[in-house]
């Protein structure tokens, strides 16, 4: 399964990174591609390409705080959370994403 997603928190410095991590190693431990854009005090970093969105099964925001462009997860599915959930339970946040996927009618 291949997932995207983005993690801004309201300072924009240490949560967003946090959760960045712990949701690339769920991913990852669990079988999955993931990539994760982080939208923080110096701005959007490792931004996301719309390939990489066009390709991906499911779109996971991990957000505290309103994100610039948004409009592109438009027409996917998408799991919003709190940073904090990201931080806390990354396991069971790609377990979900696992879920939704399966769902696919």
């Amino acid at each position: 399964m291949k997932i995207v997603g983005v993690a801004a928190c309201t300072v924009g410095i240490a949560h967003t990174y946090i959760a960045q991590e712990k949701l690339e190693n769920a991913a990852k431990k669990a079988g999955h591609e993931m990539k994760v854009e982080t939208q923080g005090t110096i701005g959007i970093e490792n931004e996301l390409t719309q390939a990489e969105i066009d390709q991906a099964d499911i779109v996971i925001l991990a957000i505290d705080v309103k994100i610039s462009g948004r409009e592109r997860f438009e027409g996917k599915r998408v799991i919003q959370v709190p940073t904090e959930v990201a931080v806390k339970s990354p396991n069971k946040l790609i377990e979900k994403a696992q879920e939704v996927v399966a769902q696919k009618v």
